[in-house]
């Protein structure tokens, strides 16, 4: 059902197969409604005209159900089938509880066949309301369909066990899940494919018989490379009906770090005066390091078995820091600025947060989870230090003096902030200006003032600031005052707290916020609706950002979302991110050059070998926290590719060319197209690999959605 009738607006009318929809517009349904040049936040509706055969029935050997699948919905929908509620996924700002976002959750309903709603032979209508709060808006991320259930609608390939490596080879757990009530027999084959060449690298087939509610479970041991595609193919025996899933294997580029002492991350900070300062040296080499400063500043003391500097400095100005890290094989040294101002956030923020992976069924334990894995698989010896808290931690009501409390997945959030204090973390959360966030938990409305003196009670470093339900006050409009309003006022009460809270805006980039986002003293802001793990979603949000470029400077920075790799879900159905190995290169490669703040949205406790080295390549992060500060210019776009370029602060450029074709190819750019010297040196930043002169120019040969990302130093 690839087009619908589609109208703005919400009558219970619309729900009536009888309603005459002729006039309202076709509206393709593989793609939000953003997407195709309708901008509108709140209610519309979609109605599918059908006709089903009889012959579908005797097709299916189960005969079932009727499957209605809608792909995803941006962000809550209730369906009807001929006139009867057959479903509905999120809330509405009506509902009990208020308004709920499921944009995350892929929709598929059921209506039994001897349901006498189905009209056979003759036409049927779908009607679905959706209601989006904010963002992208309606049916996307895939094509609706009709069907009937059979046995093969209950089987599922699962590949989301992780791929792991060994020597020269990648391996992997699949599994064949048999949903019915019967025993399930059929063929399951595996292809492997050289994008690059065309030609098939690999094939195997396996005879598997699988019991009811049970698993078959196929091992894949492969050579890993780039561009290999793998199909996963199970043909049931009975019927023939097959279902198949498609995954590129992972490769990695980054090195292993080497065991001599390296030191990482920023080398300047930014604090207020008197306010209290947690900073985590980051560095890698053999276990044990230790850590030493000189001239550091009154007020400041290191431990020097952790590398962690607490303390806060009285008088303003900039502190140059010689910071030494050492162990059995070696020692280094490097300079880090302590900045005391009215600044803060001098480089992007680097951290983890809660909702791509836990959307609202996050908890204390599992945000515990992560951050002990953030330390244990080392991401903090990387710079990666805040550890955010996003929706649903908070109760149902305030209490008597009307501050905020928690619910019981946080039974006590001071002792989570001063935990992750502890071991040089930093503690974000997550509130809304209007009555409800966007969960449909408590907002701030009324309450900023008490909310910051809790923030600063529990020891937050960190608020998202979630526009959610402030339409409420908003209502008709839309002057640019309107949407300052509530971020001033939430600002101004942070900055009455003896603490520094990074304010970042969550407002998905209305009104051009990066031109007033410093007014409100903002140190990020969204610029985009929420990011999904779709090369779609990542193309549209990250290739639209360098129009934004004049804008980003240190302590001011424009946030295209949170990352998308790793295990993602939105929700406690955690499964691998939807993004090939290429595309997620290209993710971490653009967020970096776009000087993002990089939040990974995964559970870092599930994170495999392929995400965490995409994490942890140390010249990556470098170009994301340069100290200059500036967002790389799109300086080239033609025929399905483009070329960005950051300047950093020792003058040097990072340069990156994406190939945003379907298929691989060789992208060659002049050194006099991207102003740069034909005499300069050139470096692979992810496979930190020196690769000589530029002389005539760039040649590389690129995968689909893939990237080559270069330092270019000249002499």
């Amino acid at each position: 059902m690839p087009q619908a009738k589609f109208c703005i607006g919400n009558q219970a009318a619309w729900s009536d197969p009888r309603f005459n929809d002729s006039s309202w517009q076709d509206l393709k349904t593989n793609t939000f409604w953003e997407k195709q040049g309708v901008d509108h936040n709140g209610y519309a509706w979609y109605r599918f005209h059908v006709r089903l055969p009889s012959s579908l029935k005797t097709r299916s050997a189960l005969k079932d159900s009727l499957l209605l699948n809608l792909a995803y919905v941006d962000d809550c929908d209730e369906v009807y089938f001929n006139g009867k509620k057959i479903g509905q996924t999120g809330r509405f700002p009506e509902d009990k509880g208020g308004y709920s976002t499921a944009y995350a959750n892929k929709r598929g309903y059921h209506l039994a066949l001897k349901d006498l709603t189905i009209n056979w032979d003759r036409e049927n209508v779908i009607a679905v309301k959706v209601y989006d709060g904010n963002g992208d808006g309606g049916i996307g991320n895939g094509t609706p369909y009709v069907t009937i259930l059979d046995y093969i609608d209950n089987m599922a390939i699962n590949t989301n066990n992780s791929f792991t490596f060994a020597a020269a080879n990648v391996r992997k757990e699949l599994k064949v899940t048999n949903n019915n009530d019967t025993l399930v027999k059929g063929l399951f084959t595996v292809n492997a494919k050289d994008e690059q060449t065309g030609k098939n690298v690999y094939s195997k087939q396996y005879n598997i018989s699988i019991a009811p509610k049970a698993n078959a479970t196929i091992l894949i041991d492969i050579a890993g490379k780039p561009g290999t595609t793998l199909t996963y193919i199970f043909a049931e025996q009975k019927t023939g009906k097959s279902i198949m899933a498609i995954e590129q294997s992972p490769y990695i580029l980054t090195p292993r770090p080497q065991e001599t002492p390296r030191i990482n991350g920023a080398q300047i900070t930014g604090v207020r005066p008197n306010s209290p300062l947690i900073y985590k040296i980051a560095a890698t080499g053999k276990k044990p390091l230790t850590y030493s400063a000189t001239q550091l500043p009154d007020g400041l003391k290191l431990d020097s078995a952790t590398g962690i500097i607490t303390g806060s400095i009285a008088k303003a100005g900039d502190y140059p820091v010689n910071i030494s890290v050492k162990n059995t094989l070696g020692t280094t040294s490097r300079t880090m600025t302590i900045k005391v101002g009215d600044m803060l956030a001098l480089t992007p923020a680097m951290g983890w947060n809660s909702w791509n992976c836990w959307g609202t069924s996050v908890t204390a334990e599992k945000v515990k989870s992560s951050a002990q894995a953030l330390i244990d698989k080392g991401l903090i010896d990387h710079g990666w230090t805040y550890i955010n808290v996003d929706d649903a931690w908070e109760a149902s009501a305030r209490s008597a003096d009307g501050t905020i409390v928690t619910n019981e997945k946080f039974p006590d959030m001071k002792a989570l902030g001063d935990w992750l204090h502890s071991h040089g973390l930093k503690f974000g959360i997550y509130s809304s200006p209007g009555r409800l966030t966007c969960g449909g938990y408590l907002g701030s409305l009324g309450h900023e003032l008490q909310d910051a003196e809790t923030y600063n009670k529990w020891g937050v470093d960190y608020l998202k600031h979630d526009w959610c339900s402030y339409s409420e006050v908003a209502g008709s409009d839309t002057s640019l005052e309107t949407f300052m309003k509530p971020y001033r006022v939430m600002q101004k009460a942070l900055r009455a707290q003896p603490r520094d809270i990074y304010y970042s805006l969550c407002q998905y980039g209305m009104k051009d916020v990066w031109k007033w986002g410093p007014q409100v003293d903002a140190n990020s802001w969204r610029t985009t609706g929420d990011i999904t793990d779709t090369w779609e979603s990542l193309h549209d949000i990250g290739f639209r950002q360098y129009k934004l470029s004049e804008y980003a400077r240190p302590g001011r920075w424009n946030d295209p979302d949170m990352l998308i790799v790793g295990k993602v879900g939105w929700s406690g159905n955690l499964r691998n991110t939807r993004l090939t190995p290429d595309e997620q290169y290209t993710h971490i490669s653009l967020w970096s050059l776009l000087a993002s703040p990089l939040l990974i949205g995964c559970d870092i406790s599930q994170i495999d070998d392929f995400t965490l080295n995409l994490l942890t390549n140390d010249e990556v992060i470098a170009v994301n926290q340069d100290t200059l500060g500036k967002q790389a210019r799109r300086v080239l776009a033609k025929n399905e590719y483009e070329v960005y370029v950051k300047e950093l602060a020792d003058g040097s450029k990072a340069v990156g060319l994406f190939n945003l074709a379907d298929k691989y190819r060789t992208i060659s750019v002049k050194p006099s197209e991207i102003s740069l010297s034909p005499s300069a040196q050139v470096r692979d930043i992810w496979r930190q690999k020196d690769l000589g002169k530029i002389a005539e120019g760039l040649t590389y040969k690129l995968p689909p959605h893939g990237v080559m990302l270069i330092k270019v130093k000249s002499n």
